[in-house]
């Protein structure tokens, strides 16, 4: 029988932290009572992590260990672990014991409330402010000014998932910390709850400041799929159009001076931005009309819906008045 609860956690290098963060995990796990299971992924540790990991799931069958042959990030990691899960529900978390696994019933509680996804939010959060703290304020505000997901960390891996609205999201680059926009998409009830954060005991940082400028770029992709993945010509026509517009009116204000004045417009800079913007203006277009051919090869080659359905309500049969629920993610 499948668990209850997958628990998902990428590693890299955190040797010191695999025991502790397992007994406080199977600790707090076994006195909540729901089954469970453990999934770690090992993201191409170059200590002896995977080792310590063997030998705890030598001892304990709940315990699932994924080894990559290098490592390939987080997003792959997360994304292996989702792929692997069997629970209802997916929990995410860090390796580094920095998340406090005593924070996970209250998140399932409000998932069995009605909650599809219930994300951590570090309020005293234990990191430096100027290359931590002050990069991920920043990203948080921006992200939920783009997404139009408001969360105050995006960043706090510590997240509890119905399986249904996470197993099937592909993901890449740095986009794990962007589940919740993306999920976002198919309709979901999101909730958010402060979490005890504590300071690293052991290792190091795997983070940097870096990092959010890769955000900031995968930012730009998950906007553009949550806006207009299916309907790609109305960011692109609109914005061809207002291109070629404003260099029509430049052409058109130098053809009235060049017919009606006796002033020269050859030699002057403001021709050629007027054609240059024509030409940018038609090219926009023409690159939105390829990502619609795209758009619609992608969606129906592959018999992807553009919509998601919660549930159904039909009754079983013709004159049987009973109500059937169906949910799915299809169609």
């Amino acid at each position: 029988m499948n668990p209850d609860l997958s628990i998902v956690i990428p590693v890299h290098n955190e040797s010191p932290n695999i025991t502790p963060l397992y007994d406080e995990l199977t600790q707090t796990l076994v006195q909540f009572g729901r089954s469970y299971e453990l999934i770690v992924v090992d993201d191409g540790s170059t200590d002896d992590t995977f080792e310590r990991l063997s030998s705890l799931q030598s001892r304990d069958p709940d315990l699932r260990v994924i080894r990559f042959r290098r490592n390939f990030g987080q997003t792959a990691a997360f994304a292996a672990g989702f792929a692997h899960a069997r629970g209802r529900l997916v929990v995410t978390s860090d390796g580094d014991l920095q998340n406090d696994p005593r924070d996970i019933p209250a998140m399932v509680a409000l998932i069995d409330a009605g909650n599809d996804i219930v994300c951590g939010w570090r309020k005293d959060r234990k990191d430096t402010f100027v290359n931590r703290r002050l990069p991920s304020m920043l990203a948080n505000k921006l992200i939920s000014w783009a997404t139009g997901v408001e969360l105050h960390d995006y960043g706090c891996s510590l997240k509890v998932f119905r399986a249904e609205v996470v197993k099937p999201l592909r993901l890449y680059g740095e986009m794990h910390r962007f589940l919740p926009a993306i999920a976002s998409q198919i309709g979901v009830k999101i909730a958010e709850v402060v979490v005890n954060h504590r300071p690293r005991r052991a290792g190091s940082t795997k983070y940097g400041i870096g990092r959010t400028v890769r955000v900031i770029l995968d930012l730009a992709t998950v906007k553009f799929l949550l806006s207009y993945s299916t309907r790609p010509l109305q960011i692109f026509g609109l914005i061809g159009l207002l291109t070629g517009g404003i260099g029509a009116l430049i052409t058109a204000y130098l053809a009235y001076i060049r017919l009606f004045t006796t002033q020269g417009i050859g030699d002057r800079p403001l021709l050629l931005l007027g054609v240059m913007l024509i030409f940018i203006g038609v090219q926009l277009v023409t690159f939105g009309l390829l990502a619609e051919v795209m758009a619609r090869t992608y969606y129906e080659s592959q018999d992807k819906p553009t919509y998601v359905i919660r549930e159904v309500r039909e009754a079983h049969q013709a004159g049987d008045a009973t109500p059937r629920a169906q949910e799915t993610l299809g169609r």
